[in-house]
């Protein structure tokens, strides 16, 4: 009796653990369902789903719906935790046929983190041949609690205000003002061809895009349709525009830019966010109806300048009464303050008159950026808000090429590298001041070197920056050799990265890098060869002269820290007075005698850089001049005009040194 006993009770647990082993966890269904919303994989989900549910919701009132909603509400980082059933409650789900999961989800969304507990039904459903599975009974509440009995989402958007950029006098360089969206009322319009055209032609645009506007499927005959965005001060436009029956605007907000062209370059402009942008943006701070920064400063500084948007997410439900899920305020962009004086920028811009040319003016004790210039320039505010048609086009299609900004490329500096070379020269010893080398005629054969001028005697570095002597500089170069010269550019910052806030390109020494050639080595000496400087950092390089053979730290930012050298001990205190007394002979004895134009005393060295390709005879030229007010040393101007060649190779010393006056008056 007790063996039977015995033996029915091992055939009792075998059985047990028998159904044990082929009962399936009704965990495993919504651990897939988690998986597929935290990859964002929501086609998959309604094959999860009871027939119960399929019977109740259609695919796009659930698996789809909860897409759609978690993508406007801009959610990432999803991460649902589910309770683990013990094998007891597997037991007994397997007992009811119903299984019932507590979970737990978390999000970042436009409007911030939130976070809910749910829990999930599944039906068991059970099959003879192959192993049983378990259904999610879905339901809203599965998308967020609070739609459990019904409620729709709302979203609703705050807007920050936009940093503006002003000068160190706090004038404004970029602002949120007042502009006029223009549109129309279609009921009032009406059918007119001859209107259309107008109000397209007034508007610069076209009439298929009027029309495209007024058919979109949102509009109503009463409703106000927006067409194109103008400043209140086109006033002809705006009155032209206002006596068309059925046009009307709108006051808004938008990004104006006071001072058009004369800051575009450095400044940038808005644009609207396109596909591309979206693949990198944060899409909780960014959506196609957004704008960016497109280069200059707009761009440099997009996330300063853009603050944070504010955002509120609610249920409001059926009953009318609203639930907050989650909010943040918006956080006003900040204001970026430049070292930018308006009034020089304004003077070196008209100095140019349309000119296409570069410029940069810094104060050479302190390194403040008072002008950075590319000539000729674009409206930023024509971009955004001008009436002419094709304006981009046209810009683009420009010989003089308006959209190029200059005053963040570099060039071959010609002369004006002379006394950098001659700076180099003092410090390794190549080069005493006031010796002087036999030079015969116009030409160093040797590398074919020419200069302008014969000498009446032996050449010192006086008077080969007066004369602006080629064969000097090169016979120095050559002497000291490649690797010398090299090592006294990088001490200048030449080949070097250019240590500024705004992106200007770096000053190189050749295309390797190297003058292991004797005859680039005497090419480069006097500014040609491969070569090329930006205006900014040639204006850099010529505070070491009024700093004791220090150069400044050139800053843009008005909290960045001014006074301080980026390089030291470039020369002596003795050298650098000596190359000061230079540049003034540069201007009474010798290539810069223009300058004398001013009513007071200017320094600076000219040069030219001739433009041409391997095998050519002679190409273009540029004309450049860096100086500075002899007596107050308080402003250094490096100027570059282009294509001189034909008309006046003085260009330089010309423009700079009516810049200056203008400055000082």
């Amino acid at each position: 009796m007790w063996k039977k006993s015995l033996w029915m009770m091992i055939l009792f647990i075998a059985l047990l653990a028998g159904c044990s082993e082929e009962q399936t966890d009704p965990t495993n269904t919504l651990n897939q369902y988690a998986e597929a919303v935290e990859e964002g994989d929501y086609e998959s989900l309604y094959n999860l789903f009871s027939q119960e549910t399929k019977d109740t919701y259609s695919e796009e009132d659930s698996a789809l719906r909860l897409g759609k909603l978690y993508d406007d509400i801009s959610a990432t980082d999803i991460e649902i935790n589910i309770q683990e059933l013990e094998e007891r409650e597997v037991a007994n789900a397997y007992d009811d046929g119903i299984a019932t999961i507590p979970f737990t989800v978390n999000m970042n969304t436009i409007a911030g983190e939130i976070s809910f507990d749910y829990q999930a039904e599944l039906t068991l459903i059970e099959n003879e041949e192959e192993e049983d599975n378990w259904l999610i009974n879905w339901d809203s509440g599965f998308i967020f609690p609070d739609l459990a009995d019904g409620g729709e989402i709302r979203i609703s958007t705050n807007q920050p205000e936009r940093g503006e950029i002003l000068d160190k006098n706090q004038m404004p360089l970029a602002i949120n003002d007042t502009v006029y969206e223009f549109g129309v009322i279609p009921s009032e319009l009406g059918e007119n061809e001859a209107k259309r055209e107008e109000l397209a032609r007034l508007l610069g645009i076209s009439v298929d895009s009027i029309n495209s506007s007024i058919e979109a499927e949102w509009v109503e005959d009463d409703l106000f349709v927006p067409l194109k965005t103008i400043l209140p001060d086109d006033s002809d436009t705006v009155q032209e525009l206002n006596a068309i029956e059925g046009v009307s605007y709108r006051e808004t907000n938008g990004r104006v830019y006071p001072e058009g062209e004369i800051t575009a370059h450095l400044v940038g402009y808005l644009r609207s966010v396109n596909a591309e942008d979206l693949e990198e943006l944060d899409p909780t701070e960014y959506t196609s109806s957004d704008r960016i920064g497109a280069r200059g400063l707009e761009s440099l500084f997009e996330e300063e300048l853009r603050g944070k948007k504010g955002a509120t997410i609610q249920v409001t439900k059926d009953d009318g009464e609203d639930v907050t899920l989650a909010e943040t305020e918006a956080v006003d962009g900040e204001n970026i303050t430049v070292t930018i004086d308006i009034n020089i920028q304004d003077d070196v811009f008209q100095g140019f008159d349309e000119e296409p040319g570069n410029a940069a003016v810094i104060d050479p004790k302190t390194g403040e950026t008072l002008a950075l210039v590319s000539s000729p320039s674009f409206d930023p505010n024509d971009i955004l808000y001008g009436t002419a048609p094709n304006y981009w086009e046209d810009m683009e299609e420009n010989e003089l090429q308006p959209m190029l900004n200059r005053s963040s490329s570099t060039f071959a500096p010609g002369s004006v590298i002379k006394p950098v070379t001659g700076a180099i020269g003092l410090k390794n010893g190549t080069i005493e001041y006031d010796e002087g080398i036999e030079i015969d005629g116009l030409q160093w054969e040797d590398y074919n070197v020419t200069r302008v001028s014969t000498s009446d005697g032996p050449v010192d570095l006086d008077d080969a920056l007066v004369r602006s002597d080629n064969i000097y500089f090169a016979m120095k170069a050559v002497e000291m050799g490649g690797d010398a010269f090299v090592e006294g550019l990088h001490e200048f910052g030449v080949g070097e990265e250019f240590p500024y806030t705004y992106p200007v390109s770096d000053s190189t020494i050749s295309n390797s890098g190297e003058l292991d050639d004797n005859y680039l080595l005497a090419h480069t000496s006097y500014g040609q060869g491969e070569i090329e400087m930006s205006a900014l950092h040639l204006a850099t390089t010529y505070s070491a002269f009024l700093n004791n053979g220090d150069m400044i730290q050139p800053t843009l930012l008005t909290d960045e820290e001014t006074g301080q050298f980026w390089k030291e001990g470039l020369v002596t205190e003795e050298q650098a007075d000596q190359i000061q007394e230079s540049l003034r002979n540069v201007v009474t004895e010798g290539t810069g005698k223009p300058a004398e134009e001013a009513d007071f005393p200017i320094s600076g060295k000219t040069g030219t850089a001739e433009l041409k390709l391997t095998g050519e005879d002679s190409g273009d030229e540029n004309s450049w001049f860096v100086g500075y007010p002899t007596d107050d040393q308080d402003l250094m101007i490096a100027i570059m005009v282009e294509g001189t060649k034909n008309n006046d190779r003085s260009s330089g010393v010309e423009k700079a040194t009516e810049i200056l006056m203008d400055i000082k008056d």
